[in-house]
């Protein structure tokens, strides 16, 4: 995961609120907790966005077991990562998805409604409830059943500094059969997946070829084709929460595709833990709704590096891709 450059001088300095834009709902790799609350302390139109938000993930989390997030995070001492990571099962997950719904109710309230958004792996539930495809209280609800069934997938997820090609060449030299390609966000960046062992054997092969290799802090595996039994308890807990027609378009880097009313969403959430995510073929994809600007709807900036990276070879010009929580100074 790379960051991208801190600004883009092509999105003017004050807010418009009828540039077309495209909002990115990141997957659990990229989550930083400081980002948040910093910028939570400095923008009012975040602050309440997380405090609204979070009342409704927060009445979730009770039901649930798990501690109350907003006053948490917007208080005088909010949690790290770290802390999140060790509290019970599903607390990070819930404060991820409900920082991505209030970036992006922030977003909106000082740009406009998207004309369409992106969701990648666990970013499409946030997506899904930007959208208004599921109320925010079903989508804490949806994201928790995911962290639940996660906690029971062994193994892990290590990202390479490479392309597809490249990352399946090293899983064949190092033998590790049970690796798989999960994620591919750009040339440059793909994440695989798999047992522990299989990683290290992977992360071995990339050491002797020089190819960056960094496990993710995530104490599980997903779009793995052996998760099949997760997958299909995920999707029942996910049937079980009613559905609205869409604001505006959700596309899915899992299904490489704009979804759709007739789909079984429990399913296609589903396959987020089988199958694998391709970022790039989505961001070419949302280009036909001609956005001045896309944003990252999250907390970090690996989504919104890689969005820069695939638009650049693909469009000339390509609309600038930003990074809020990460950009200090950006103009809500």
């Amino acid at each position: 995961m790379r960051a991208g450059p801190a600004h883009s001088p092509d999105v003017p300095d004050r807010p418009v609120p009828w540039r077309r834009s495209v909002h990115l709902f990141p997957g659990q790799g990229d989550f930083s907790v400081s980002s948040l609350v910093r910028a939570a302390r400095t923008t009012p139109g975040l602050r309440t966005a997380v405090r609204e938000v979070f009342a409704e993930v927060d009445a979730v989390a009770a039901e649930r077991g798990l501690p109350q997030l907003g006053r948490w995070l917007l208080g005088p001492e909010p949690p790290s990562g770290r802390d999140l990571a060790l509290a019970a099962t599903g607390t990070a997950q819930l404060a991820l998805f409900g920082a991505s719904v209030a970036v992006h109710r922030a977003l909106s309230g000082a740009y406009g409604v998207p004309s369409a958004a992106v969701g990648v792996s666990f970013g499409e539930i946030a997506a899904l409830t930007a959208a208004g495809v599921f109320g925010v209280a079903d989508g804490a609800r949806a994201a928790h059943d995911l962290a639940v069934v996660l906690a029971s997938c062994p193994g892990g997820l290590t990202a390479l500094s490479c392309s597809e090609r490249s990352a399946r060449a090293l899983l064949a030299e190092a033998g590790a059969a049970e690796a798989v390609v999960a994620v591919v966000n750009d040339e440059l960046s793909v994440v695989v997946a798999g047992p522990t062992a299989a990683l290290v054997l992977v992360e071995k092969a990339a050491e002797d070829r020089q190819v960056g290799a960094v496990r993710l802090r995530l104490p599980f595996s997903s779009h793995h084709p052996a998760l099949g039994r997760a997958a299909e308890e995920f999707a029942a807990a996910v049937r079980a929460y009613p559905r609205s027609g869409a604001r505006f378009p959700v596309h899915s880097a899992v299904a490489g595709r704009r979804y759709g009313p007739t789909d079984d969403l429990a399913a296609r959430l589903a396959d987020c833990l089988v199958r694998p995510a391709a970022v790039p073929p989505v961001l070419r994809q949302v280009m036909a709704y001609r956005p001045g600007v896309l944003f990252e709807a999250g907390t970090g900036s690996a989504l919104a590096s890689s969005a820069r990276s695939v638009l650049a070879a693909a469009l000339d010009p390509a609309p600038p891709v930003r990074a809020p929580l990460t950009e200090p100074g950006f103009p809500w």
